[in-house]
């Protein structure tokens, strides 16, 4: 399933990116936990190999949802202090940087950094921001921020998350997800809440059509306001589901080896992707959660044109609709565009 660390990536490190879905808490180096570990009396295997088992998907491992969502169960303790919370965000967009990501949008749930410890909501953003934005000058990449929420938890924890988020648009907060179990957890009670955050100003982009079916996607886009849709590989599933996507220009945040390794497609060549494109779906590449997939955006181009057959110039194509998608103001958006079409010879 993975790719060999010496597989001629070259061509596909050397294309200009673009993620618009990746996770902070799936973006945690082995080695800075292991520091992290020893630094504060965290209980997990001090080898290398012994913890990625437990962080990280396993060739041998079995491609469900329930051990993708096990893997965070490990990685929530590393949360120990500002300093922790702060060296990985820098991490994760310094990563992204040097995979030749041109703009990444860093989607972090304060909840989940927070619990460890008790840390103020309101502490985690700031902590969160200002690495961010420190990283992003050091390493030359732009970065924008999401803050996401979870179905599963309580109404009153996102709404706390929606009103710091709105304070933080002037920082580069830029807008907000809902994640989290959709099998199992309606959307209907986020609905007023989303409403008043679009209003407000921040974007939103929803996790739909992933675990649950097409149906959820319909349901993103007409009830919650979503731009775009985190996943959405079961959209094709419903044919009016695909004409609204298509009819609002909705665009689908696509992550291809996390939709194999948490079971919602049996195999990369039977993903959706190429299929999303001939329906003409606006469809993007992403990573969602780089460390715990043992991947970078660079691997899942290669995905992308060798085992999912799409071709070179369609890929390119989608990096320019990530661009034109990204929750930029117009002005940094349109620069950003040009840029890549340079590069991109488009």
């Amino acid at each position: 399933m993975f790719k060999d660390e010496t597989a001629p990536l070259n061509k596909y490190f050397s294309l200009p990116k673009v993620d618009l879905h990746r996770h902070l808490e799936g973006s945690l180096r082995l080695a800075t936990m292991l520091d992290i570990a020893k630094q504060h009396g965290v209980t997990v295997p001090v080898s290398m190999l012994n913890l990625s088992g437990l962080v990280q998907i396993q060739d041998q491992d079995p491609m469900t949802f329930s051990n993708f969502l096990e893997k965070f169960k490990t990685l929530r303790l590393f949360y120990k202090s500002p300093d922790v919370i702060h060296r990985v965000t820098r991490e994760a967009v310094e990563d992204a940087a040097k995979d030749n990501v041109r703009y990444l949008e860093l989607r972090f749930t304060p909840v989940a950094l927070s619990r460890a410890e008790g840390f103020p909501l309101h502490d985690v953003m700031d902590w969160v921001i200002t690495s961010a934005q420190e990283a992003a000058r050091k390493h030359k990449i732009k970065v924008g921020l999401i803050a996401s929420v979870n179905r599963h938890e309580s109404l009153e924890l996102a709404e706390q998350v929606a009103w710091l988020a709105v304070e933080h648009i002037k920082d580069g907060l830029l807008g907000m997800d809902l994640a989290g179990n959709e099998a199992e957890f309606k959307s209907a009670p986020f609905y007023d809440l989303f409403k008043e955050a679009r209003q407000s100003g921040l974007h939103v982009t929803i996790h739909a059509g992933e675990w649950g079916p097409a149906e959820n996607v319909r349901d993103a886009i007409e009830n919650l306001g979503a731009e775009r849709i985190g996943h959405g590989v079961r959209v094709l599933e419903n044919e009016k589901v695909t004409a609204l996507a298509k009819e609002r220009g909705t665009v689908f945040e696509v992550c291809v080896t996390s939709n194999y390794q948490s079971g919602v497609v049996k195999s990369l060549p039977e993903h959706p992707l190429s299929r999303m494109f001939e329906n003409g779906l606006k469809a993007t590449v992403n990573t969602d959660d780089p460390s715990v997939s043992r991947i970078t955006l660079s691997h899942e181009y290669q995905h992308v044109v060798e085992d999912l057959r799409v071709p070179m110039e369609t890929l390119k194509d989608s990096v320019i609709v990530a661009a034109q998608s990204a929750f930029l103001p117009d002005v940094e958006k349109t620069k950003l565009i040009a840029s890549l079409k340079k590069e991109l010879k488009l």
